[in-house]
């Protein structure tokens, strides 16, 4: 029997590391699929080309980001939660600014990884939950988590969104400060795959799915975990700790329904997709009977 092939992408960050112990220990090829990681470190816009062009056949993207991409025409489908707790976002200035508090923030210039891109989107969840006059309207696309640095050094722009952990090491250097947090009012990750993979292999994808969700079960009760994923990404493992304490992936079967529902409502609130495109929003989104 031959092995199937698939190519699978995710940030390069301590969320994923599930994924790259299951792969690294053989897990997938016992059930005859070889599963291809690339670090995509440009982030859910730079998945979602992955998944458009066919560089991709998985993705473990954000949940925002790929909900509005497929209700605008993405040929994917999410199948299934991935990380179901909220992610916390840090929200970052130049390290010399006179930028103190969130209040002072309105007006200024987003750093973002891409278009459509977790750092994009929470721009304007930021706003809201603020209550800011005007949604933000200036940003400047940067690519990843360094160019967003960069932008913040060389004030190409005021304000950069990123995870809290991923940043701190950068916090640490004096590479830019964070004034708060943002956190997204639905799970942060899920796992999505393009249509044709998904028609053409589904049995194999439940198989994926299964191993997955036992190997996350397993990091995250692991007296080991903290140790590890401090050496592979270069965390404090105090900080690990803390994360780990609050991250909680979907090895449960959460209802996706009712998590995707909430980032459908919120991003018609905000006017990021339209009555058109939200319209049978669960039948687009996922397969829903």
């Amino acid at each position: 029997m031959n092995k199937l092939r698939l190519k699978i992408g995710g940030v390069p960050e301590h969320y994923n590391y599930p994924w790259r112990v299951a792969i690294e220990e053989g897990l997938f090829n016992e059930e005859k699929i070889s599963l291809h990681w690339s670090d995509i470190s440009g982030g859910t816009g730079q998945m979602i080309k992955g998944l458009e062009t066919g560089s991709l056949d998985i993705a473990i993207v954000l949940t925002e980001g790929i909900t509005r991409s497929i209700l605008k025409g993405l040929d994917a489908k999410v199948i299934q939660i991935y990380v179901n707790s909220p992610l916390c976002w840090g929200i970052h200035v130049p390290f010399k600014s006179d930028i103190n508090k969130i209040a002072d923030l309105e007006g200024y210039k987003f750093a973002i990884s891409r278009e459509a891109s977790g750092s994009h989107l929470m721009a304007y969840v930021l706003a809201h939950q603020n209550s800011w006059d005007k949604m933000p309207e200036n940003f400047n696309v940067v690519g990843d988590i360094y160019g967003g640095l960069w932008a913040l050094q060389n004030n190409e722009a005021q304000i950069f969104l990123w995870e809290k952990y991923t940043t701190q090491p950068f916090v640490n250097d004096k590479k830019c400060r964070r004034i708060g947090e943002v956190y997204t009012p639905w799970p942060s990750f899920v796992i999505a795959i393009r249509n044709d993979v998904l028609n053409k292999y589904s049995s194999e994808i439940n198989k994926i799915l299964n191993i997955i969700n036992q190997r996350s079960n397993q990091v995250k009760h692991s007296n080991s975990t903290v140790e590890n994923i401090s050496w592979r990404y270069n965390l404090d493992p105090n900080e690990v700790k803390r994360w780990l304490s609050k991250t909680d992936w979907d090895f449960n079967n959460s209802n996706l329904y009712q998590s995707v529902h909430s980032v459908v409502k919120y991003l018609k609130m905000l006017g990021l997709i339209n009555n058109n495109e939200s319209l049978n929003w669960d039948k687009k989104v996922f397969n829903s009977n």
